[in-house]
């Protein structure tokens, strides 16, 4: 009886909550693309825009991300110039075009509209929204360990009855590898709804409970026209009506009642971590959690593991026991992989600075100021830093004062991963279409190379190239494994058997090509300067995968990360798998393999990990 009284007594406060609700209507936008070829992207908001400013009962505008094609600062501000033609209030979020590609590690979306979440009550109804990703590296959607303490921090200030309208670029199932953690929070709340984009098209969901709506994009797609939705808000109510701007279109799809919750019929799914305890010889030492996400590999000097996060921290942590020893905040967030050379640290920051630190205590020795983010990860030779940056210029700055030896300014786009360098040769890719070799004397361009896409998003960018005799290999978002000539640039061969993307190795004798495929298999292939078959292929059954991070041999041992938290370690000699190990659910970074039985690894989540094989 005591238990029907409180079920009672609770629905009336959810009753009493959304009685308090005025009605009133806002315009839902999502998936505006500015900066898609053809320019009909710019187009079709102008319209919406347009057709916005014509009404008189609309009280403001959410925008549910990619807002932009591939969230270069250009696009960007492009977007905000359109949006700011609203004679209302906006409130706009990010998505992964606006920070998978950013050339700014998804920093200038913050600047330039002066945020990246928000919270505020509208006659009643608190609206919550905040960014996902991936940034800078392919993976899965993933809401930032920042902003799901920031979503813990509103919730907080709200009561339990309290209606609430939560806003994400993605919907909130397994296309967000941490879905659970927002569905998990938002159920023990009054979530009214939950509103995103990501899919094109208008569309209801059941979060968990939790309704979902998906709202389609501004393009027009194959149409005359785009389009967008009318929210009208009741105490009782929302409903949902399509419009096509400039026309009389005007089609109510949705009505969603806010006293009738529906049925969670979904099973509720979480990660399952079992694996742990088929390989139960591999166990973490010691894990650290970040406070944001990490994406980029640490770096392992004097028993201490160095890292950044997307909070702008470097952080030296304690090889032995994971505990912090010392701390550096940069001006932005880091995916650059810190490098350690003579008891100096060097990485990049998205705010525009190679930093240099004292390995031993995390002073500043030097920094240099660049024009743009620096997401490239640094590399150094014969006591010079070379590294990439956003500005369209790849530096060598001296090891020990960051005075520039020599800069490149020939690219066009922005630099994210790591360089090769062979003999007088570097080689990097940048985000412009192009694979370059440059002088490591004074950065004069060798060659510059292309796999023949007209596509931004198939440059040979985010993986780190290998060599071999004089060979240089690759994999591109095109899928082919390509051969090099390192003299000459000139294409040896091609081969896109195997479904490769980013995730590329080689062995320590030079002799064999690891790739890791989209699905489930490990190929290997033999370096040579003639078109090769597939030596073998190994299923290691990780499912469906496009992370870039590399795949790493030591002491016969071949070592890589996955989509979904896992670390692989497999005997390439015999085609099998020695362990496995799920940290997270979230993107694995490239792994420091210190030996075969230690291994640090890193996850978008901001877990790091020193495994301990025994």
């Amino acid at each position: 009886m005591k238990r029907i009284l409180i079920a009672i007594c609770v629905l009336l406060l959810f009753k009493g909550a959304k009685a308090n609700i005025k009605p009133f209507k806002i315009a839902f936008l999502s998936d505006t693309h500015i900066g898609a070829p053809n320019s009909r992207a710019e187009e079709d908001l102008r319209r919406t825009v347009a057709d916005i400013n014509q009404m008189t009962d609309v009280a403001f505008v959410v925008v549910t991300g990619d807002v932009t094609e591939l969230g270069t600062d250009a696009e960007i501000k492009l977007a905000k110039q359109l949006l700011d033609s609203l004679r209302i209030p906006y409130y706009v979020i990010p998505g992964n075009h606006d920070t998978g590609w950013s050339e700014s590690g998804g920093l200038s979306f913050t600047k330039i509209f002066g945020y990246d979440k928000f919270s505020f009550e509208y006659n009643g109804v608190r609206f919550l929204g905040c960014a996902s990703g991936p940034y800078v590296r392919m993976s899965d959607g993933h809401i930032p360990r920042d902003a799901i303490l920031w979503i813990d921090n509103e919730l907080l200030k709200l009561s339990s009855t309290q209606p609430i309208v939560f806003l994400n670029h993605y919907p909130l199932d397994n296309s967000l590898d941490n879905w659970y953690e927002v569905t998990d929070r938002l159920n023990k709340k009054n979530a009214l709804m939950v509103m995103c984009g990501h899919g094109h098209t208008n569309k209801v969901h059941n979060f968990e409970g939790i309704p979902g709506i998906m709202g389609r994009s501004n393009l027009r797609a194959k149409a005359i026209v785009g389009g967008y939705n009318i929210v009208s808000i009741t105490n009782d109510s929302a409903s949902f009506t399509e419009h096509k701007p400039g026309t009389e279109y005007r089609t109510t799809w949705h009505q969603l009642g806010f006293r009738s919750k529906p049925k969670n019929d979904t099973i509720k799914v979480r990660p399952d971590f079992a694996v742990n305890n088929r390989f139960s010889f591999i166990k973490p030492k010691w894990t650290y959690s970040s406070d944001a996400n990490v994406i980029s590999t640490p770096a392992v000097f004097n028993n201490v593991c160095i890292v950044g996060n997307s909070n702008g921290l470097v952080e030296a942590l304690s090889l032995k026991n994971g505990k912090v020893k010392w701390s550096f905040k940069t001006g932005g967030p880091i995916y650059s992989s810190p490098v350690v050379h003579n008891n100096l640290v060097i990485l990049g920051s998205s705010n525009g600075v190679v930093y240099c630190l004292n390995a031993a205590n995390g002073k500043l020795v030097w920094k240099v100021v660049t024009g743009a983010s620096v997401l490239g990860s640094p590399i150094v030779k014969s006591q010079v830093v070379f590294v990439g940056g956003s500005d369209h210029s790849f530096r060598a700055l001296d090891v020990f004062t960051g005075k520039e030896r020599w800069r490149f300014n020939g690219l066009n786009g922005a630099v994210v991963s790591k360089p090769l360098i062979v003999g007088d040769t570097i080689i990097f890719g940048a985000w412009d279409k192009y694979l370059y070799a440059l002088s490591v004397a004074d950065g004069r361009l060798f060659w510059k190379w292309t796999n023949g896409s007209t596509v931004i998003n198939y440059s040979p960018a985010a993986c780190i190239p290998v060599e071999n005799d004089g060979v240089v290999y690759v994999v591109a978002p095109d899928r082919y494994l390509t051969a090099i000539d390192l003299t000459t640039g000139e294409t040896l061969w091609r081969n896109n058997g195997a479904t490769v993307r980013e995730s590329i190795g080689i062995s320590n004798d030079g002799k064999t090509i690891y790739a890791k495929t989209m699905n489930d298999d490990v190929v290997a292939f033999r370096t040579s300067r003639s078109k090769q078959p597939m030596l073998w292929k190994m299923n290691c059954d990780y499912g469906y995968d496009h992370v870039p991070s590399m795949l790493i041999e030591k002491e016969s041992q071949v070592f890589f990360g996955t989509r979904n938290g896992v670390v692989y370690s497999i005997d390439p000699l015999n085609q099998k798998v020695v362990w496995k190990h799920k940290i997270d659910n979230s993107m694995i970074n490239t792994v420091n393999v210190i030996d075969a039985r230690h291994v640090v690894a890193s996850t978008m989540d901001g877990k790091i990990v020193l495994l301990v094989i025994n």
